[in-house]
């Protein structure tokens, strides 16, 4: 009788042969991999304009100097989830009924491949604005009692008065109030109604705002601008200039009240946390370029 043994034998050998070979999974060639590349990159990028972060382009003078046209500004869209705006922070927010737009409107075409673009551009970020996205300064939270002027032409809140550094051309304080026209300086004292915030433009020779057009539901924020990106030389950040912190630290916003209930602290380190978080899931794996949100112009 013919023994096996040496068969298993061979068969273990060459078992073993084969779990010491390291086998190695061959490469998807690049035609392949680049469209999975760009559905992959398309599917951060919505992410990331939804629920993260989202570019958007200055196209008016209403914030300058602090923010001059043709700015690219990044804004924060998940801060104001864990808590309430600050006096002094600078918001992208849509605009009620009684908020005209500032720039004219530009004319849409109707054909299929415009339509499609701007469905495509408006899930990445890269769309014209709607006519009523404004970017403005937080000068007065809900209960506060926001006035101009004072003895020296600046506005008051709560009865004190505040130094506006940032300001780049002021109102005429001689130029009677227009209900629908920020011409003037001087508007009548405004008591913020609760879940609305009242917000100012920095160059306020130019700037239609809350005091002509009224307060703004607090519910209408888009997200906080927290960075300039483009073009590099103005890049720089968003902070509350601090003669507003000093204001907060005596009128502490949790001091207000909406609906009866307190508003959350005021967490300052939540924007500086986004961007690192930005840049890192914006690498893509093959190429190492950055994957920066698009784009989207505002009314400013």
């Amino acid at each position: 009788m013919r023994s096996v043994e040496p068969m298993q034998g061979y068969r273990a050998s060459s078992s073993g042969r084969r779990r010491g070979r390291v086998i190695r999974r061959k490469e998807m060639p690049l035609w392949q991999e680049l469209p999975l590349l760009l559905v992959v990159a398309f599917c951060l990028a919505v992410l990331i304009r939804t629920f993260l972060v989202q570019a958007f382009y200055i196209p008016s003078g209403s914030m300058q100097t602090t923010l001059e046209i043709k700015d690219r500004v990044l804004v924060n869209k998940v801060v104001y989830d864990m808590r309430d705006p600050v006096r002094g922070e600078i918001v992208v927010f849509r605009g009620t009924d009684n908020w005209a737009p500032e720039q004219p409107a530009e004319p849409l075409s109707n054909d299929f491949g415009a339509k499609l673009g701007r469905t495509i551009g408006d899930l990445v970020g890269v769309s014209r604005p709607g006519e009523r996205d404004f970017i403005k300064r937080v000068i007065g939270l809900p209960g506060d009692k926001v006035a101009c002027c004072d003895d020296q032409g600046r506005i008051t809140v709560n009865g004190e008065s505040i130094d506006e550094g940032y300001i780049f051309e002021d109102s005429a304080i001689e130029a009677p109030p227009n209900p629908r026209q920020c011409t003037s300086r001087r508007f009548a004292e405004v008591t913020v109604p609760a879940g609305e915030m009242f917000v100012m433009g920095d160059h306020r020779l130019v700037s239609q705002d809350a005091r002509c057009q009224g307060p703004v539901p607090i519910d209408n924020i888009i997200g906080r601008a927290f960075v300039i990106v483009w073009p590099t030389k103005h890049f720089t950040s968003l902070s509350v200039p601090d003669n507003w912190k000093a204001y907060g630290e005596a009128h502490p916003v949790a001091a207000a009240t909406v609906g009866g209930q307190p508003q959350r602290e005021p967490d300052p380190a939540t924007a500086a946390v986004m961007l690192p978080f930005l840049l890192s899931v914006g690498v893509s794996a093959r190429s190492g370029q950055w994957l920066w949100p698009r784009r989207r112009r505002l009314r400013s």
